[in-house]
């Protein structure tokens, strides 16, 4: 990453009955369409999308929030949910006076832009899923690997503010603060991590399969070739159910939106374009990319 990081502006958002988060926005042209951007896990909208803002605010209004828990997003006093990340993006919306827009999910952004077509069907005029998937668990290991997580949160809901913060440091800040920049690290410090982890057990427990094959909006799909948090696999089957969904293919890893952005980034664009200049209900031809 590179220390002088340009970022658009931002501002805390008071969404009534649902609490205070926090969002970037991007005006861009005169009467665009409307990007709402929807970051990954322990990740923020900065940590997910900085390499993509100008890009993508040069064609599209583009805003993108904080999830529950994650960064300056809503503080909650209950346990996280997709669900309410979807219905916050909704809200988000409602506040900014945007009747219709785009959700563009990666990672567990595309659990939660998935949501947003099954919770706000008329909001959205199309989606844009990034490695993503309909599903993230099917072996018994993984399973007991989300299960985990949960149980973490419960140890960090239970114990004192003392070992939250041991928990902070010894299983996050170590391993995902190795080689990033200091503010990026800031970023990651500023999670509830209760609810990070129990993100984590949304995100294993989450299951859009049945319900793939009835959305009727454009889609844009960018598989990862070599991603190894979510396999190609489970990417492509996600795909082969949407009838609307076309796709675009980028041979990098999970974390291609930022250590490949010069070449990620004129991808996502296309991916965006596409959903934005496609009819409703219209599949893509056999064979599109």
């Amino acid at each position: 990453m590179s220390t002088a990081i340009e970022l658009p502006p931002g501002r805390a958002l008071d969404l009534p009955g649902r609490g205070r988060t926090f969002i970037r926005e991007v005006e861009g042209p005169p009467g665009a369409p409307v990007l709402v951007l929807l970051h990954g896990w322990t990740a923020t909208a900065d940590l997910n999308w900085f390499a993509a803002f100008t890009e993508l605010g040069r064609h599209f209004r583009v805003v993108a929030p904080d999830h529950r828990g994650h960064g300056r997003g809503i503080r909650l006093r209950g346990s996280f949910r997709l669900e309410d990340c979807a219905d916050d993006v909704a809200a988000i919306a409602d506040v900014l006076g945007i009747p219709t827009f785009v959700p563009v999910g990666y990672s567990m952004g595309g659990t939660i832009a998935q949501l947003m077509w099954r919770r706000h069907e008329s909001r959205v005029r199309g989606l844009v899923l990034c490695s993503t998937a309909g599903n993230f668990t099917s072996s018994r290991e993984e399973r007991l690997g989300f299960l985990g997580l949960s149980g973490l949160a419960t140890l960090a809901r239970l114990t004192p503010a003392q070992t939250r913060d041991w928990l902070t440091e010894q299983l996050y800040l170590q391993r995902k603060g190795e080689g990033l920049e200091p503010w990026a690290v800031q970023q990651l410090a500023s999670h509830d991590w209760r609810h990070v982890l129990e993100a984590g057990g949304a995100i294993g427990a989450f299951n859009s399969l049945d319900w793939l094959p009835g959305i009727d909006v454009p889609v844009s799909v960018v598989l990862t070739l070599r991603d190894q948090v979510i396999s190609l696999e489970r990417q492509q089957r996600m795909l082969d159910l949407i009838p609307t969904a076309r796709h675009w293919e980028f041979d990098a890893g999970h974390d291609a939106v930022w250590r490949s952005a010069p070449n990620y980034v004129p991808v996502l664009l296309e991916a965006c374009r596409a959903v934005v200049g496609a009819s409703p209900g219209t599949a893509a031809p056999a064979g599109a990319q």
